[in-house]
């Protein structure tokens, strides 16, 4: 995956060992600095469930490990039914 400006990215182990916990990031730009055939350096912001940007970072990341993200994919909480009656 080829990331541009705009998208968002779902950045997992698989992008990096760094990431044991994934993360939801925003591309600002990819750059085009020499590196490791495979791999970029990307600025952008990680992003909160709710879409929000809380902080702005620069990654190295191995492209084929980048996956497309959504906002919004926390996992929902299970509600308690109550009875009105």
């Amino acid at each position: 995956m080829i990331p541009r400006s705009g998208d968002v990215l779902r950045v997992t182990r698989a992008a990096s060992v760094q990431f044991v916990e994934p993360m939801l990031f925003r591309v600002i730009r990819m750059h085009d600095w020499p590196t490791y055939d495979g791999w970029a350096w990307l600025d952008g912001y990680q992003l909160n469930a709710a879409g929000d940007a809380v902080s702005r970072r620069s990654i190295f990341v191995q492209l084929e490990g980048l996956r497309p993200g959504r906002i919004g994919t926390v996992p929902a909480q299970s509600r308690s039914r109550t009875t009105v009656g």
